[in-house]
């Protein structure tokens, strides 16, 4: 490739990735203010729209009146913690949250995870890196009425279906609509459990391996930590049932046909 066309390249490629961002509001919440300022500066850069607060009431009081796109909850604010700011956000809706941790070791980790985070990001982390974090859970978001691929899961012959409903016993699950229901009462799912229990219908009876599992729904080219799928999973069975998602010891989990 000429250099022309690899700086014609870059150009183009930078300018998608701004309209990408074009109107993405992400609420960010971190106390400290040289961290704030600078990551606030960096997704701005890269076209997002961002409301940046100093502590958890604040966060909330701007996640009510803005209802952001995507929040980044740092765990150790003021006020009102990201976990427990994490819990009054999903509480009252499904927008993807990703928490922001000092220590990858952390029982935070889990916690946010627990709370309803969708993912995490280890500080100190690169701007780049939270960048393409943030895209990937943008990404699943929108594409949550599909497989990972994009494609309706594909109806095993184990499985019983109508049109776009799958049937796994007292569990139903319409790929079209989007919508879960166990013993005729809807179960509310967000969008990464909802992609989960998709990829898992998709192929009932066989072991899906965590790290398939993350690259499949955290759209994670590379390894990642794999707390992040036993959190979701333990999250999903205790909405659609704890004996229906099998633990397949050393390999990974698998849907009861």
């Amino acid at each position: 490739m000429q250099m022309t066309d690899q700086t014609t390249f870059r150009t183009t490629y930078q300018e998608q990735r701004i309209r990408m961002a074009e109107h993405t509001h992400v609420l960010f919440v971190e106390d400290d203010d040289v961290i704030r300022e600078a990551t606030q500066l960096a997704l701005e850069r890269d076209g997002f729209v961002v409301t940046a607060m100093p502590d958890g009431l604040a966060g909330l009081e701007a996640f009510r009146a803005n209802r952001p796109d995507i929040a980044l909850l740092d765990v150790m604010v003021p006020g009102l913690d990201g976990v427990s700011l994490c819990r009054r956000i999903r509480d009252e809706s499904t927008v993807p949250v990703i928490m922001l941790s000092a220590r990858a070791d952390s029982i935070d980790v889990v916690l946010g995870l627990e709370a309803g985070a969708d993912d995490y990001v280890t500080k100190p982390f690169d701007g780049a890196v939270l960048v393409a974090r943030i895209r990937a859970v943008l990404r699943r978001f929108g594409h949550a009425s599909g497989s990972a691929s994009g494609a309706a899961p594909a109806v095993a012959g184990n499985s019983g279906a109508t049109g776009s409903v799958l049937h796994f016993g007292d569990l139903e699950i319409d790929t079209e609509g989007m919508e879960v229901r166990k013993d005729g009462a809807t179960v509310a799912l967000t969008p990464t459990e909802m992609r989960l229990l998709l990829e898992f219908s998709s192929a009932p009876g066989t072991v899906l391996s965590r790290d398939k599992l993350l690259e499949r729904v955290w759209d994670y080219g590379w390894g990642g930590d794999t707390r992040v799928v036993d959190v979701h999973v333990q999250r999903l069975r205790t909405k659609i049932g704890q004996d229906r998602i099998e633990t397949v010891r050393g390999f990974g989990y698998k849907l009861k046909a």
